[in-house]
């Protein structure tokens, strides 16, 4: 309608004599917060990614407090590259290890200096001194303990140590760092300048998919800028809440903050633009068209935004700390990205002239997306009209085809399985489970303020736990170190955990921790994260489209479809998983942040079909409304659909399994529910059930 007037605040945005002043005023502000405010600060903690309240959190947080506690153990791992490692070389290591133990002040307290290995004096080895040499003579390790104050120096520790080995290694000798020292600092690798290399990895597919969009030299750039600025705000004023809240976040968060606001601030975007194109070829004045783009695509943006908001903020029932500051840091980051899209864009882009869309600059007169009957989306329109209740049918069998993968999912990484590219720290520890107790570089520990000897005992007792020792004690603390005979991560591993949880259930202050004592915790805790906030992301979704269409079959069927999507999307990764990258497991939290990201992101692609539909069936009734509405948002959804996918598959330039698995899960289900659900399943459901699609609210005229 030529004549809508648009209403104040999109006329403000958008105002020949106020639009300069919307733009400029928060990009100076904005660009002010992010040259002089640094982004938050912490120190991590032991327990930020484990699950409160879990047993094994509580054997980090007791271990904690002992007085002389020596930080993580790194496990030093020498073998021979032929034959055995003679007397000289087991004198040469033996002092070696005697300087790096001394070094770090190990011999205090009763720690892990002065021969005190994990399970010290194994069966099967010869043990003189801090070094204890396999009963083949082919390997030898000792524990020497690493003193860090962050993740950041434990890395730095676990450098200059295993640099220091390889200078003084005997001749014939290889040596190689592993253990939990180990093993965090490799991991920490992962994150080295990694926010950098997502930001312009995300940055520059947002840039080429905006240029193969919009097919202009010029206009991709006022939409990436602007995401741009919103994305380095997000992370600092996120950052900054986070620390002044107290809620804990890790390296990962800001990577996927950085994802989802340039994914979801450049959808918004492509909605806006694309409404104010077709704006511009049925208005001369180029401010009135963009303030009724705005105010046409505010209420879909609005809705949108609210509900992964929403969505994201249930993270904060999580047991796991860092996953509670994921939610709220994402959610902060995408009130920010709608803003600018809404506020800052519309009023920057508004100050160029129609030139800046050129060569293909939007005249008066042109076809409307939403008239034209030659276009792509016209034709996939008038098909399904043909036959809505077969699309129906075949696109719900398709889904359920996929979705049947699920049934054979297995949930739960081993440490070795972790790394796309395998590290120092697990070659090594797989290479020590070869002359050593399975369990050697991942023992079993029971912290406790029980009698010490007591405790000990009932641990040596049980079936499966090669040796036991009690390596720290202090201020009424002790820790024992028992090592198990299998691999760790393996099911037999987590089954002795569950020995010695049940020997030592008896004592009033004793906990069971180590690494797969926290996978078994963490997997629990994660089951109860998914019965709890899954069903709760759902209904606050369906609120959120209830208000919005103020209808109830509509949004009853877009959950459901949203629903369907996430359940095929995770079928069809997992034997991507299987059969091209090897997975044996799917990590234990990625299931809860795909449904969270594909419910509540999937869901916006509906949103922005069914708030135009329901405009053009005002006038043009349901059906004809629900097949102009698919010609006039098909192009704008699949390119944003697309461009969201490729955003979370940058995800897969860390070499971290749970990322990748993320990211290829997303990139999955965000083009199911583009290219299928959106495009055909949807429309169809419309067209089969005319006017009770709106039910019992009445659309039509």
């Amino acid at each position: 309608m030529p004549g809508h007037q648009p209403p104040a605040p999109a006329r403000l945005v958008a105002g020949r004599r106020t639009a300069w002043l919307v733009a400029l005023v928060p990009i100076l502000l904005a660009l002010a917060v992010i040259a002089l405010v640094p982004e938050g600060e912490r120190d991590a903690s032991a327990v930020d990614t484990l699950p409160a309240g879990a047993d094994s959190t509580l054997a980090v947080a007791l271990a904690d407090r002992l007085p002389e506690d020596d930080g993580q153990v790194a496990i030093v791992l020498w073998t021979a590259g032929s034959g055995s490692i003679d007397q000289a070389a087991q004198t040469d290591l033996n002092r070696q290890a005697v300087e790096l133990i001394s070094q770090e002040g190990g011999q205090s307290g009763g720690g892990q200096g002065g021969g005190e290995q994990p399970g010290g004096g194994q069966p099967g080895g010869e043990q003189a001194g801090p070094v204890v040499v396999a009963e083949d003579g082919s390997a030898a390790f000792a524990a020497i303990p690493v003193t860090s104050t962050s993740a950041t120096d434990n890395i730095d520790q676990v450098d200059e140590l295993r640099q220091q080995l390889r200078d003084d290694a005997p001749d014939g000798l290889e040596v190689q760092v592993t253990g939990p020292a180990g093993i965090q600092a490799d991991l920490g690798k992962v994150f080295d300048g990694a926010d950098l290399r997502l930001l312009l990895s995300t940055a520059g597919v947002v840039a080429i998919l905006l240029i193969i969009t919009y097919r202009s030299p010029i206009l991709w750039l006022v939409p990436l800028i602007v995401v741009g600025i919103a994305d380095r705000l997000s992370a600092i004023v996120a950052t900054n809440l986070l620390q002044v809240t107290g809620v804990a976040w890790d390296e990962s968060t800001v990577g996927i903050l950085s994802v989802l606001v340039f994914g979801a601030g450049t959808d918004y975007a492509l909605l806006l633009i694309s409404r104010y194109r077709d704006e511009l070829k049925k208005e001369d004045r180029r401010h009135l068209a963009m303030a009724r783009a705005v105010s046409r695509t505010a209420e879909a943006v609005a809705s949108s935004a609210v509900t992964v908001v929403l969505g994201l903020l249930t993270l904060l029932l999580s047991a796991i700390p860092t996953t509670r500051g994921l939610g709220l840091a994402c959610a902060v980051g995408v009130v920010i990205a709608a803003t600018f899209a809404l506020v800052v864009l519309p009023a920057a882009l508004v100050l160029f002239g129609r030139w800046v869309f050129w060569p293909k600059v939007p005249h008066v007169g042109d076809t409307v997306l939403v008239d034209s009957d030659t276009s792509l989306w016209h034709r996939v329109g008038d098909a399904v009209a043909r036959r809505p209740r077969t699309f129906v049918v075949a696109t719900v069998v398709v889904l359920a085809a996929l979705a049947s993968g699920t049934l054979g999912i297995t949930t739960g990484l081993d440490p070795a399985d972790q790394f796309l590219e395998k590290p120092e720290a697990i070659s090594a520890a797989e290479r020590l489970g070869e002359s050593f107790p399975a369990g050697t570089s991942d023992p079993v520990q029971v912290v406790t303020r029980d009698e010490p000897e007591q405790v000990l005992a009932a641990v040596e007792e049980v079936d499966g736990v090669s040796s036991a020792r009690v390596t720290t004690t202090g201020d009424g603390i002790a820790r024992i170190d028992a090592v198990p005979d299998a691999d760790p991560g393996s099911d037999r591993a987590q089954a002795i955990v569950l020995d010695v949880r049940a020997a030592v259930a008896e004592f009033t202050d004793t906990h069971v921790g180590g690494g797969d004592a926290e996978s078994l915790d963490a997997a629990d805790h994660a089951a109860q994260d998914r019965l709890l906030i899954l069903p709760l992301i759902l209904l606050l979704v369906l609120g959120a489209l209830l208000l919005l269409l103020r209808s109830v079959v509509a949004p009853l069927l877009l959950v459901a479809t949203v629903v369907a999507t996430y359940a095929a999307s995770m079928g069809a990764s997992w034997w991507i998983f299987q059969g091209v990258f090897g997975f044996e497991a799917m990590d234990t939290g990625v299931p809860l942040l795909a449904f969270l990201f594909l419910v509540a992101l999937g869901v916006d692609y509906n949103i922005f079909l069914v708030t135009r539909a329901r405009e053009e069936a005002r006038e043009h009734g349901t059906r004809t409304g629900m097949l102009r509405a698919l010609t006039a948002t098909g192009g704008v959804i699949t390119s944003a659909g697309i461009l969201l996918a490729a955003v979370f598959a940058v995800l897969g330039v860390l070499p971290l399994v749970v990322l990748a698995q993320l990211g290829a899960i997303i990139f999955v289900g965000v083009l199911l529910d583009t290219l299928v659900v959106r495009t055909v399943l949807v429309p169809a459901l419309a067209l089969t059930l005319g006017e009770k699609f709106w039910w019992p609210r009445k659309v039509s005229a």
